[in-house]
């Protein structure tokens, strides 16, 4: 047996400094870090000089690749101009005021105001907040209760990770926090009845979640929290007429829709947001990552003029808005924000995700007739492979075979980064891809396929 590689000088010190997110933190310093170094266009660059296909564009974000010139142009002349400054107390920025109202005009339905964060996590955050503190503003001190799915993934701070229907968020967190509770996953090749449409499983689910608020009481049900796609959880596309039947529901009992675009958002399904891909007409619409294509940290809190004015009345009741962060509209990260938004729109970026799109989804689905997956699906330019032990049944692997990370190491082997969420491998490439690089982008799956079912036996 070959001795284990010894780490480099950067592998060490970040296994000796860096507390790495979402990673088993047990065995690390073993392991050592994939450190990468550069990016150019849609591959990243590790420290031996190793290329890889970023199929995840990082975390879901990068939609620009890593090395769009007009980002680091706008960030650079920001930097120059005003590298800091806060909104607090009626102060602003020319980006910031600019942003807004670019998001404003871009917005799937009317709204009225934009809030700004760091993250997704901060914007649902800060969404949460904006609901109980509305519902305080119309006079019903009552209805506080927060509704997510099973599945779901809305971030990482206290509020946000409750509202995540993941275990692993909420274990020995000592999560949810009281008024957020879930509802069913709208995954219909995993919870649809045998022989249910997926017409008739959303009407089965818009049911139980009637049944839902007339249980928890429709007086104390305030919001209902939902991705149009659902990214972190399996990216679960949902299915036929379920926001339709849904929002009949929310609508009928006053229940705000609080949509989160963090993935889907500017362009990632072909149109500008999820929401108006699916016939989502949200109250609050949260959105970060493509905000910026990654290059820095800034998020979004849009929220509706009814909103919006109870938000604005009770702030002059009290004195103040109440919340904010020291970073809040940055400047640097709205100038870049805002190139980023007009590169989409120079660089013609929707009508090139439309005219990928549907060879895309052909040559992921094209994977599901291999043994080892059970269900290939996606929308746009985001897709996922659930792969199975069985395929006629949908069992799943056992746990400690480790399917989806098993693929996901060979695909990295083959220089393709992709992401393993348990035994679903999720695919969420750079929007500025070309044809060709899709071609290889398949190629190395395929590669990575071979390999991963010869292991099976």
């Amino acid at each position: 047996m070959n001795a284990p590689t010894p780490h480099t000088l950067l592998a060490q010190q970040d296994i000796s400094a860096h507390l790495h997110p979402f990673t088993n933190l047990a065995v690390h310093a073993d392991v050592g870090p994939l450190v990468i170094t550069r990016g150019d266009g849609i591959q990243v660059i590790d420290e031996h000089g190793r290329r890889y296909i970023e199929g995840m564009s990082g975390l879901w974000c990068s939609s620009l690749g890593f090395s769009h010139p007009r980002l680091v142009a706008a960030g650079i002349k920001a930097l120059q101009t005003l590298p800091y400054y806060h909104t607090f107390n009626h102060r602003s920025n020319p980006a910031v005021a600019q942003l807004a109202e670019k998001l404003l005009a871009l917005a799937p339905v009317p709204m009225g105001r934009v809030f700004f964060a760091n993250s997704g996590s901060e914007a649902n955050d800060s969404a949460v907040k904006m609901v109980w503190y509305y519902h305080n503003a119309i006079g019903k001190p009552g209805k506080k209760k927060i509704l997510a799915r099973q599945k779901a993934y809305h971030g990482v701070t206290v509020a946000a990770a409750s509202l995540s229907g993941l275990p692993t968020n909420h274990r020995d967190f000592d999560l949810p926090i009281d008024r957020i509770s879930h509802v069913d996953c709208p995954h219909h090749y995993r919870y649809g009845l045998p022989g249910e449409s997926e017409e008739a499983f959303a009407t089965r689910l818009a049911v139980a979640l009637e049944q839902r608020i007339l249980a928890e009481g429709p007086d104390t049900v305030a919001a209902f929290f939902a991705e149009p796609v659902m990214g972190a959880g399996g990216v679960i596309v949902p299915p036929a007429t379920y926001f339709e039947k849904i929002q009949a529901v929310l609508r009928k009992y006053q229940v705000l829709l609080v949509a989160d675009e963090v993935i889907c958002g500017f362009g990632r399904t072909g149109a500008m947001f999820g929401s108006t891909t699916f016939g989502m007409q949200p109250d609050i619409l949260t959105c970060a990552k493509a905000l910026s294509s990654g290059y820095v940290p800034i998020s979004a809190v849009m929220v509706s003029p009814t909103v919006h004015a109870a938000i604005a009345a009770n702030s002059g009741k009290i004195g103040t808005f109440g919340h904010g962060y020291t970073y809040s509209g940055h400047p640097v990260a709205c100038a870049i924000a805002l190139e980023t938004l007009r590169v989409y729109e120079d660089d013609h970026i929707l009508e090139h995700v439309q005219a990928l799109a549907p060879g895309f989804q052909a040559r992921l689905r094209a994977f599901g007739e291999r043994a080892s997956v059970g269900e290939a699906r996606g929308v746009g330019l985001i897709g996922a492979l659930e792969l199975v032990a069985n395929k006629a049944n949908r069992t799943p692997f056992a746990p400690d075979i480790k399917a989806g990370p098993r693929l996901a190491q060979l695909a990295q082997e083959e220089g393709l980064i992709v992401r393993a969420m348990g035994d679903t491998v999720a695919l969420c490439p750079p929007l500025i891809i070309t044809d060709t690089e899709l071609g290889e982008l398949f190629a190395r799956l395929e590669r990575a396929f071979d390999r991963f079912e010869a292991t099976l036996g």
